[in-house]
């Protein structure tokens, strides 16, 4: 049965000759139990508890009283759910749950198995209820915000008697200023306690710490920093929020212990005191390649890998005033030399979409094939450009291909090109195919799964050979390219269908990417506004009302960043030259009717779909502008409306002046 089960059998003797020593005689049980463990248990009995005492801890707080909690900690929420959920597809089916608490014990959300969330009730382990050791005896949420450390309370190391049925694993959450500020805690029944869990929570209080931490130092230039190169990205990584003077305005747990210094010797000081560079130094570099690089000395002969985290615009000059910055957007110019689209600019606080940045970001400039796959909507073929953006030939072309969009005698030469003559209807002097058209830059194939079998063939062999025979051609050209592909197939599943070559499925699946569906992403705020920003355009900023966010944050979005762009710009054509905030009104009623998005049914959208948006929202209009965006609202309404300005107006949200004015421009 193995040495895990003499292991528990010793433990659970060991600590009933503990709490035999404690409570009956008095005794110092050092030898037999966990120090920290044992400094808890004293700390208990000096708070008077008695460890037989069965109902302790006070009432759980009511509902409204939960909700101002939680709309106190609204910034560890929004960043730690992603994480917890994450975390719960890790051990779910375990019989566990995970457990986010505040700074003083007051669990504030939990995920968990229905059966055992059903017995953690019983000791009042939910949302609500306070678990300071002071309340509950030792456990590990009260435990890890008395020690700040991670802890783990198994079984009967648990304070009080009637909580010895629970084995519990937490980890301390830290804000940007190093203060204390949460604990993540997974909690499940004594007998499956699996050792691996302390770290694994340990690992995803670091992931939460991270996105506090670039969220609350998003205005500001991020350096990411590790004395090994292959750990920059990882959730260990140090990271520094920098002023555009080089003021060092903070620096994370992890990066304190990598240069060994206290927060108050780092915090304040200028940049090149902490790591003996300058700040200008390593920004010219980074302007120079994004994806630098670059290696400093730190003192006592330690070196560091430091690169920038493009969170906030570079300053285009560094001096110790604010005088020389940006005051304005760049010019054309500037947009023209350096990309707009990099995956930088993609990350707007999604650990899972984060993951997938920083995973593609460790094979940029290398010969590996990269399949993305997710939903769609979700955002491929933009993850694509930002990779090629963001990699050595973003100077290259990028060449995309949609192979479900084209028919299927047609593909051959889209993609292979071919000479005059080929066929009927081809061109004299023939043309140029995808591949041919992407040589020395990047080659993204949507939809792959859609290719044909005898065109899977070809591909397999240009991948092999690195050139390409075009349709009635003899002559081989050879290529240089990168290959994206995606799909929103499973292409192993294709693979066992006979569907998909199962050599060409394993040749483009060097590194597999998935990106989350928008209804599982944690930063439906932050990626609203962004494209709020982009469709507005030449215009002032617009915002949305609170009562809108929420909306758009609870519905599910069947069909992901694609459908909630184009809400998005139905309601900024909506708003009449003077208005700047989105409201409710300027929504479509879908958002307000549908389920919530963690409840929601999942179906895929059809590109395009009109009623996926709601009763006025369009097609996306190639090339279409706001005012004709606007126009085409007010039509659809006034003629759902049957006529009815007045109610056309009201289902818009807009006033009758503003309505005949989107009507009038022709």
């Amino acid at each position: 049965m193995g040495q895990a089960l003499i292991s528990a059998e010793q433990h659970g003797r060991q600590l009933a000759k503990a709490r035999q020593l404690f409570f009956d005689r008095g005794d110092r049980p050092a030898e037999l139990i966990d120090p920290m463990v044992l400094r808890s248990w004293e700390r208990c009995r000096r708070f008077g508890l008695s460890e037989a005492e069965g109902h302790v801890g006070g009432e759980s707080l009511d509902r409204a009283t939960l909700h101002t909690e939680q709309e106190r900690n609204h910034l560890l929420l929004r960043q730690s759910r992603p994480i917890m959920e994450q975390l719960y597809e890790q051990i779910r089916e375990s019989g566990s749950m995970v457990i986010l608490a505040d700074q003083n014990g007051l669990i504030l959300e939990s995920v968990g198995d229905a059966d055992f969330v059903s017995r953690a009730d019983r000791v009042a382990l939910m949302a609500g209820a306070s678990w300071d050791e002071n309340l509950r005896g030792t456990n590990a949420i009260g435990t890890t915000i008395a020690e700040e450390a991670p802890s783990a309370i198994l079984g009967s190391e648990h304070f009080l008697e009637h909580n010895g049925f629970l084995t519990c694993c937490a980890s301390p959450i830290f804000g940007a200023d190093g203060r204390l500020i949460g604990v993540l805690d997974i909690s499940s029944d004594y007998r499956n306690h699996q050792r691996h869990t302390l770290g694994l929570v340990r690992l995803s209080s670091q992931l939460v710490e991270k996105r506090l931490f670039e969220s609350q130092h998003a205005r500001d230039i991020l350096v990411c920093f590790h004395s090994r190169v292959d750990y920059l990205g990882s959730p260990g990584e140090g990271m520094a929020a920098v002023s555009p003077d080089g003021q060092v305005l903070a620096i994370n747990r992890a990066g304190l212990q990598l240069l060994g210094i206290r927060r108050v010797d780092a915090v304040r000081r200028d940049f090149s005191l902490v790591f003996e560079t300058t700040l200008a130094g390593v920004i010219d570099r980074a302007r120079r390649d994004p994806q630098a690089i670059c290696e400093v000395p730190a003192g006592r002969d330690r070196t560091f890998f430091l690169r920038l985290r493009g969170q906030a615009p570079l300053p285009r000059a560094l001096g110790r005033t604010y005088d020389d910055l940006p005051t304005a957007a760049p010019s054309r110019r500037e947009a023209a030399r350096t990309p707009a689209l990099t995956l930088d600019t993609l990350n707007t606080g999604d650990a899972q979409l984060q993951a997938a940045i920083d995973r593609s970001r460790r094979v940029l400039g290398r010969d590996i094939p990269i399949l993305i796959q997710g939903e769609s909507g979700a955002g491929k073929e933009i993850f694509a450009k930002a990779f090629h953006n963001s990699g050595p030939r973003r100077d290259g072309p990028f060449v995309a291909l949609n192979c479900a969009a084209i028919p299927e005698n047609l593909i051959e030469s889209e993609l292979f090109g071919y000479q005059g003559g080929a066929f009927t209807g081809a061109r004299k002097e023939g043309a140029p195919g995808k591949i041919q058209q992407a040589h020395g830059g990047t080659l993204f194939l949507d939809e792959i799964g859609d290719m044909p079998l005898h065109l899977q063939a070809r591909l397999l062999r240009v991948l092999q050979e690195r050139s390409i025979t075009p349709l009635g051609s003899t002559k081989a050209i050879q290529v240089d390219i990168s290959l994206l592909c995606a799909t929103h197939r499973r292409l192993r599943e294709e693979v066992a269908r006979g569907s998909f070559r199962e050599d060409l499925y394993y040749r483009l699946n060097g590194l597999c990417i998935t990106l989350p569906a928008l209804r599982e992403r944690g930063d439906i705020r932050q990626l609203a506004q962004r494209l709020a920003d982009l469709e507005a355009g030449q215009r002032a900023p617009v915002a949305f009302s609170e009562r809108a966010m929420t909306a758009i944050e609870r519905y599910a979005w069947p069909g992901n960043i694609r459908q909630m762009n184009n809400v998005i710009r139905v309601a900024i054509a909506l708003l009449d030259e003077n208005e700047a905030l989105i409201t409710e009104s300027h929504l479509p009623e879908e958002l307000f009717d549908a389920a919530p998005a963690a409840t929601h049914a999942a179906p895929v959208a059809v590109p395009g779909d009109a009623t996926a948006a709601g009763s006025y929202a369009l097609p996306p209009l190639a090339g279409a502008s706001l005012d004709e965006i606007g126009r085409q609202a007010a039509l659809r309404a006034l003629d759902a409306a049957g006529g009815n300005v007045s109610a056309a107006a009201r289902q818009l949200g807009i006033s009758r002046n503003t309505l005949y004015r989107k009507l009038g421009r022709l």
